[in-house]
Parts: C-alpha cells; structure tokens; sequence
C-alpha cells in the first residue's frame, strides 16, 4: 500500500493545489520570489482527493492523538477540513477567528469549548509557523488542553519549525515540501536537477540564487 505522505503529494499536484513553476517564479506578497504555489482549499472541489485528504486527516489524529476530544479549525482554510474530518471520527468541532467578532457575544472562538478539554488544531498548510501558534495560544488562554497540529502540508522552513518548537507546538503534516518535490520530479512536473532549487528556496525562501541555478 502506498504511503500517505507519497499518496497526498500526487493529489495536490494532480489538482494543482501545489504548483511548481521553477522557471517562472510567483511573487509573493512581500516580494519574495517563489517556485511554489499552494491552495490546499483546491482539495475541497476534488471530491476523491477531499476524500483522501480528510481520511488521512481521520487516521492521523487518531494515531497521533487518540486522547483528542474537539477539533478547532483555523480560520478560514482549516475550517472546513475540521468539520469534515470532525464529521467522520464523530467529534465536536469549532474554529478560531482571527480576532474577536465585532457584535454579538464577540467571540473569537466558535463552537462549544470547556476548560480542560483535549484539542487538535486543523490546518491546511504550515509556512513560518505564526498563525497556528496564534490559534494554539487563544484555545490554551480559554483552558483547553492543546495536544497538537494536523496539517496537509508543511514547507518544513526552519523558521517555522523553530517556531513551533519554541511554543511548545506538535505538527503532524500528511505531506511535506519534500516529499512533494520528489514526487513532482518522478511524476514529470518537474525535472529532476529542479529539486535541489527548490530544497535551496525552502531553506533560505529570501535568497533568490535558487533561480539562477
């Protein structure tokens, strides 16, 4: 049987929710020059890969976390993974906003938490590490007991891993950055002599050498 970290690295490229473009680099927001594109929300509209993303998800946690008694999602793209994930092992879900909502009870976190409670935190991808510690730090100043991450993808950047770490964080990725570059190669997405920029881009996204390579 093919293992799950190779299994989720063929679907996001089948549906091009990673995308590798070496030799026409995105632009991110900040400027930075990247070889990668990623939308993990693409698995939501592919009905088999949703399918396998989120059994694997299911698996995952039960391995990882078998104490684990609420799933939170991140807001937005982990949202729906929770919930689906949540629907098929037959746990209560929620999600954290990003802030505190404006009206209403002003809540930040959705869903039914009690202190004390065991929580799994979903998400779709992992980069520098800075938005999932944030969730994990709202759900353990509202009392829960924070086992750890599931994510469907992580780049493996030092500086997220040093995050994490430094937050006393677990991440459990289905797949990761590469995995994916190593299968893209033998898939034909990309060419071989590809991967070692893209390895160089993922250890140092600022240094734009990787291009010229």
């Amino acid at each position: 049987m093919e293992n799950i970290s190779n299994l989720i690295a063929k679907d996001l490229l089948k549906i091009k929710a990673v995308f590798f473009r070496p030799e026409e680099p995105f632009t991110w927001a900040s400027g930075i020059k990247s070889p990668v594109y990623c939308d993990n929300r693409l698995t939501l509209t592919a009905p088999e890969v949703r399918n396998d993303v989120e059994n694997a998800l299911a698996e995952t946690i039960r391995r990882e976390y078998p104490d684990a008694e609420v799933l939170m999602g991140t807001s937005t793209a982990g949202i729906a993974h929770a919930a689906i994930t949540g629907h098929i092992m037959g746990l209560p879900m929620g999600y954290v906003r990003s802030g505190n909502k404006d009206h209403g009870r002003q809540n930040q976190i959705e869903g039914r938490l009690e202190k004390g409670q065991k929580v799994v935190v979903v998400e779709d991808l992992i980069s520098t590490g800075g938005s999932v510690i944030e969730v994990v730090n709202v759900l353990r100043e509202a009392g829960a007991e924070v086992l750890g991450v599931v994510s469907i993808f992580t780049y493996g950047m030092q500086k997220g891993l040093d995050r994490l770490a430094a937050a006393d964080v677990k991440n459990i990725s289905l797949t990761n950055f590469d995995t994916i570059a190593q299968v893209a190669a033998d898939e034909n997405y990309i060419k071989p002599e590809d991967i070692a920029r893209l390895i160089a881009f993922r250890n140092n996204p600022s240094d734009e050498s990787w291009i010229k390579r």
